[in-house]
């Protein structure tokens, strides 16, 4: 599963979350936002990075990406 870091008030994190909206409308992602914020370990480690799309705990793409980033992302985790 996928996760998104950011936190409340980020205009990039809402960004981020439209890009992967669209394109869970062509492809199911399985993914979840996670509020940093809540984390102070997160926060440490991606507090000035966000937004964060994570896949497991060492595979990570930084903001600016695209839904063609995003596929790339994908496919290189599953191959």
């Amino acid at each position: 599963m996928l996760e998104l870091l950011g936190t409340v008030g980020c205009h990039l994190c809402d960004d981020a979350e439209r890009v992967l909206k669209q394109l869970s409308l062509v492809r199911p992602i399985a993914w979840q936002y996670i509020d940093i914020a809540l984390d102070d370990a997160l926060c440490l480690q991606f507090g000035e990075r966000i937004p964060v799309l994570r896949h497991g705990e060492g595979a990570a793409l930084y903001w600016p990406f695209s839904a063609l980033d995003i596929e790339r992302f994908l496919e290189q985790r599953i191959t």
